[in-house]
């Protein structure tokens, strides 16, 4: 009788217990990431700045600094921009290119997959300024790819001026393409090789094992990754900062350049955090719809 009036006890007990391992994530989830984002809010309803007039006071200005923001022919620049440096470098290029790699090194031997995985892995542990100052160097008037066009005779081009938004693509999808690599390596060797041979030898072509086989067997690898590099490409500043510094005038003002241009260089912090929400906004979107898509 005493043992089933002390299982309610238990229970609760054990209920407790859990919440104390559970405390120190949720302390760091509320110091780290709660309240910054509802500080951002907070402020980008007020005339934060660090300069002016507006610095001696805050004060609470409602919804003046989004009615600004829509207004502001350089946000919807700044929205197309970001659309499509996130297309070319995530959509296509990271994601394609590292399903690419992954597939031709599967069945692979052991020495060809680590010495073509440490080449491509060389542009991803490079941090993301030496990776501009090397594209750069690379995409310069005078740089590595001039240098060699105009050693077979080909005229130069001026990439950094005339063609600013692939030069800052080719950069990240150099850059991160590595990420996606090792996510389908992962998936792909997951893939039954047994399901690959029997579909061999019931006549099934390669591409007919590629779209019926492998890309249904790990689909759901492809929209977990599309979801971790659109978020790392949404937040792309420095890589950008550094090659074009969002220039020639706003041909490569992304989100998050144009964010840092309003906040620091201008020193509006409440209009710059108005922009950082839109960022935020755009992000959880996505994700809702990659997240909807694993359904």
């Amino acid at each position: 009788m005493s043992s089933i009036t002390a299982e309610p006890y238990r229970q609760k007990r054990n209920s407790i217990t859990w919440l104390y391992f559970l405390l120190p994530s949720v302390l760091i989830m509320l110091i780290f990431f709660i309240y910054p984002v509802f500080l951002t809010f907070f402020y980008s309803f007020t005339n934060l700045a660090l300069t002016g007039e507006s610095a001696k006071e805050l004060k609470f200005v409602g919804i003046d600094n989004y009615i600004h923001m829509f207004k502001d022919p350089t946000v919807r620049i700044s929205i197309w921009n970001t659309l499509i440096f996130l297309f070319g470098s995530a959509v296509i290029g990271q994601q394609v290119l590292g399903f690419v790699i992954a597939l031709l090194m599967k069945h692979k031997n052991k020495l060809f997959r680590r010495v073509i995985g440490t080449i491509v892995l060389a542009g991803w542990v490079t941090p993301e300024i030496v990776c501009a100052l090397c594209l750069y160097s690379f995409f310069g008037d005078e740089g590595t790819l001039n240098s060699g066009l105009a050693f077979f005779g080909i005229p130069t081009v001026t990439w950094l001026f005339t063609m600013p938004m692939l030069t800052i693509i080719l950069a990240n999808i150099w850059h991160g393409t590595a990420f996606s690599m090792l996510v389908f390596q992962a998936a792909l060797d997951d893939v039954p090789s047994e399901v690959e041979e029997a579909a061999v030898v019931d006549g099934a072509s390669r591409w007919q094992v590629l779209t019926r086989i492998i890309l249904p067997y790990i689909k759901e690898s492809f929209v977990t990754n599309m979801m971790l590099v659109t978020l790392q490409t949404l937040g792309v500043f420095g890589l950008i900062y550094a090659m074009t510094g969002g220039g020639p005038g706003t041909s490569t003002t992304t989100l998050p350049i144009f964010m840092y241009n309003q906040a620091f260089v201008n020193y509006q912090l409440g209009y710059g955090t108005a922009i950082s929400l839109l960022l935020l906004l755009i992000g959880v979107v996505l994700s809702l719809f990659y997240i909807r898509s694993l359904k």
